[in-house]
């Protein structure tokens, strides 16, 4: 495989071909195989003034692609008395420089990655220079660009942008066989491992979807049988990750690539050289070939959890990556005794030194994240560090006699439309941005380490967001439960209004806040409730309600600001 082109994107295999020269990448197959696209994509656009330059040459597909390698090393001039046909053509150069444009624009709003096999160098690049490649990609790319571009504008450029248009990310890759030849999973060890990613920010990717919906159905025999004898393994990279506790090796198609990378953002890489033959706890395969939902299995032969999502535009969407592996290790940690929270928690350290972890639960838009950042804001110099421990997902476990708090997640799936003016201008060169333009656009960054959010932190204070009682419902922001049954009534009820960020209106209520887990373990998940509630009552730890507003007219922005005032007040005193 030397290309493979898909709806949004082109993965260039670099250790088949890689172009040294600008006369290489005009005769490469992917230079040819993208220009055909884009030729194709003016026609179905029915782009009249670029279908009139078209019909100059007879064969545009690869007519204009001799004159480009012409254009390489000859002026206008020269290339004119060449040929009457090209004399005849050249005096439409200003229309050949728009479709040079707009071909440029074309394939920078492609995503854009390549690959690079560490264990191959036949005909291409080594594995040592797989950093200095993506470079030297760009550079060549900038310069094939502008070569042509000047050339038939007529003069050199004054003013040069130094454009990522070589490639958005790249994976060096290798092979994992971690299962024997006679498991299940044997098939899984033709896919290609991945060993380092390398992105040039601002990564920007778009899906089918933007919204989520619904939650993972279990099923009782092993959904690997829908596809395992069909699919087609070397078309799946493997990201090694740890979620939370959990060694978790995800299997995604390559037209999925965009979601696949950016998992690094939010969970833990694993370097293949400390798993070597290593069983994971969880196995998520996303765009199996099948057609039918996603769902989960516990493979208790093997002790193994896996989830499937289908090959279909309707999972295109990085919440159905996230969420089922969130899925998968909640379902692990309820089996395991311990209780997993869709919240957030934050370690703060006042300038006096005091330090405090609070946790907020809450399902998606209820305030979580936007009263966390707000704090920030309203506190200033008052906090002299806030760590973000988990920012959607993470776990209670009972540690030596006590409650402490787990993430699960090393970065947070942020919501833009919520969060504070120029947020993500701050976060530019480190965030990974979903849909920039659309309603419940998204950005990925990370926010901790792993050894930080795996230290276990004592709880000090635990609320519920509450994203929908208005102030003449609930005139405090921060309000506390005397009574054990009135706190877990509010918290197992798990109720808050839809903010867009799933396909659910209104309000509406997920068995404790978590559809990820909880609801499908919800029996076993009652006890660990009342056990962790009375521990927290019996040791004098607050329980009490967050009023965001986040989903009150009017109150999006001050409601969690609000809200971050009275929790600061709490702090300090």
């Amino acid at each position: 495989m030397e290309f493979v082109t898909g709806q949004r994107q082109v993965v260039i295999n670099f250790s088949e071909s890689f172009c040294k020269t600008e006369t290489e990448i005009l005769n490469s197959a992917c230079f040819k195989g993208v220009w055909k696209k884009f030729l194709m994509n003016i026609r179905k656009r029915e782009r009249q003034d670029l279908l009139k330059i078209l019909k100059l040459f007879p064969k545009p597909e690869t007519d204009y692609i001799d004159l480009f390698k012409l254009l390489l090393s000859f002026d206008i001039d020269e290339i004119k008395a060449m040929s009457p046909f090209y004399n005849i053509a050249l005096e439409y150069r200003e229309g050949i420089y728009q479709l040079v444009e707009e071909f440029y624009d074309y394939w920078r709003k492609l995503e854009r990655y390549s690959v690079v096999f560490s264990n191959k160098g036949i005909g291409g690049i080594e594995s040592s220079t797989f950093i200095s490649a993506q470079a030297s990609f760009t550079s060549l790319v900038l310069k094939t660009y502008r070569t042509i571009s000047e050339k038939l504008y007529g003069e050199d450029f004054n003013i040069y942008r130094q454009l990522p248009a070589g490639i958005n990310a790249a994976l060096l890759i290798s092979k994992h066989a971690w299962m024997p030849a006679n498991s299940p999973y044997a098939f899984l060890a033709k896919s290609e491992a991945i060993e380092q990613i390398l992105i040039r920010p601002p990564f920007i990717s778009y899906s089918d979807k933007n919204k989520r919906t619904g939650t993972y159905k279990e099923v009782f025999e092993n959904p690997i049988n829908l596809f395992k004898d069909k699919i087609k393994a070397s078309e799946y990279y493997c990201y090694p990750a740890m979620v939370g506790s959990a060694l978790t090796y995800v299997y995604f198609h390559r037209d999925y690539m965009a979601h696949g990378i950016t998992l690094c953002n939010l969970f833990e890489f694993v370097p293949l050289s400390r798993i070597k033959g290593k069983k994971p706890d969880c196995i998520y395969i996303f765009g199996a070939p099948y057609n039918d939902e996603s769902y989960f299995y516990h493979d208790k032969e093997n002790d193994i959890f896996v989830g499937v999502a289908p090959h279909d535009a309707s999972i295109d969407y990085f919440g159905y990556m996230k969420k089922m592996m969130l899925t998968l290790y909640n379902t692990k940690m309820i089996e395991s005794g311990n209780l997993p929270l869709h919240g957030a928690c934050v370690h703060i350290t006042m300038k006096n030194g005091t330090k405090k972890n609070i946790v907020i639960i809450g399902d998606s838009g209820a305030g979580k994240s936007e009263s966390l950042e707000a704090l920030s804001a309203v506190a200033g110099d008052n906090i002299s560090n806030q760590l973000t421990v988990f920012d959607d997902m993470g776990t209670f476990k009972m540690v030596d006699g006590k409650i402490k708090a787990y993430g699960t997640e090393i970065g947070a799936f942020v919501r833009l439309d919520d969060m504070a003016s120029g947020y993500a201008y701050n976060e530019m060169d480190r965030a990974i941005f979903m849909n920039p333009d659309k309603v419940n656009s998204r950005l990925v960054i990370p926010v901790a380490t792993y050894p930080q959010i795996m230290r276990g932190y004592e709880v000090d204070m635990v609320l519920y967001a509450n994203n929908y009682d208005p102030e003449e419902v609930a005139p405090e922001a921060i309000t506390f439960f005397d009574n054990i049954e009135d706190a877990k009534k509010v918290f197992i009820r798990g109720a808050r209004r839809a903010k867009g960020t799933t396909q659910e209106i209104g309000l509406v209520e997920s068995f404790f806040a978590n559809p990820f887990g909880p609801v499908q373990r919800e029996e076993k998940t009652r006890v660990i409730i009342d056990s962790m509630f009375k521990w927290l009552y019996d040791n004098g730890i607050p329980v009490g309600e967050l009023h965001t507003r986040l989903a009150v007219p009017g109150a999006e922005h001050d409601g969690p600001a609000k809200a971050a005032r009275e929790l600061f007040k709490l702090l300090e005193k």
